[in-house]
């Protein structure tokens, strides 16, 4: 009989225990729910408003210089659609994280932590490797242009797009936290190479072959040099015989009294 009343009231007891943690799940869940409907509206707010004042304050513009939107014809969404999409989800993860921090403590909230503080070191790393693509873009377009009439200006002008790209690239990448272990030595190891090169190759025994090639080179851009100039200077000359006036033509003198015109003249002894 003692053992019968025990087991009823652990029963009774597991019950309760039960249904406490029922009803203190309940209202988490509902706020849970709550917090997340308010982020999908504020999320898609925040979206459409930055969408409208990127649009305006010219965000296309600054995605053709950086050779993106010529990439994204074929997309569905432009680099400012991408902006907002990227920001929109962000806002959930906000929201999420949020959310799950009603429950307490839980490895989700702790996953969702990371990612939510890592989002602006991604956007700050997005936003420089998109500068520097513009800024890659005009240096090649103003470089191709001066150095048109050069054999190397395309090729000079591919060496620094690719060069100010590459630094773009690892700044962005250390920006946002990503192979900083590998792009780092891969840089140190890159520039002391090329400075090794210079002091030991230039600068010690390659000295004669080096002179050798400097020469073939400077007399091969100053032969360039003076193409150039000799173009400039027959372009310039010929936009200034276009636009000089016509001539005036001075009439004939009028034949001597007595003579025909039409007749051969007297041959002189």
């Amino acid at each position: 009989m003692a053992q019968q009343l025990a087991l009823s009231v652990d029963f009774g007891a597991g019950f309760t225990e039960a249904w406490s943690k029922v009803a203190k799940f309940i209202p988490q869940f509902i706020a849970f729910l709550a917090i997340l409907v308010i982020g999908w509206f504020v999320a898609k707010a925040i979206a459409r408003l930055l969408d409208r004042v990127l649009r305006r304050v010219g965000s296309e513009k600054v995605s053709e210089r950086a050779g993106i939107a010529r990439h994204l014809r074929g997309s569905k969404y432009d680099m400012t659609g991408i902006v907002c999409k990227i920001v929109y989800y962000a806002i959930l993860l906000m929201a999420l994280q949020l959310a799950f921090g009603v429950f307490g403590p839980n490895p989700i909230s702790v996953m969702i932590n990371g990612i939510v503080a890592w989002l602006p070191k991604a956007i700050v790393a997005v936003v420089i490797v998109v500068v520097a693509m513009a800024i890659a873009n005009a240096v090649r377009d103003i470089l191709r242009n001066a150095l048109a009439g050069a054999a190397y200006g395309r090729t000079v002008a591919t060496v620094a797009w690719a060069f100010i790209v590459a630094l773009g690239v690892i700044a962005a990448l250390g920006q946002a936290g990503i192979a900083t272990s590998i792009t780092g030595p891969l840089l140190i190891a890159v520039l002391a190479s090329v400075a090794g090169i210079l002091v030991v190759g230039v600068g010690g025994g390659l000295i004669i072959p080096m002179r050798q090639r400097w020469e073939r080179w400077l007399d091969s851009a100053e032969q360039e040099t003076a193409k150039l100039r000799g173009n400039a200077y027959q372009a310039g000359r010929a936009d200034a015989l276009a636009n000089q006036p016509a001539r005036p033509t001075t009439p004939a003198a009028p034949p001597a009294p007595g003579i025909d015109p039409g007749r051969p003249a007297p041959e002189t002894p």
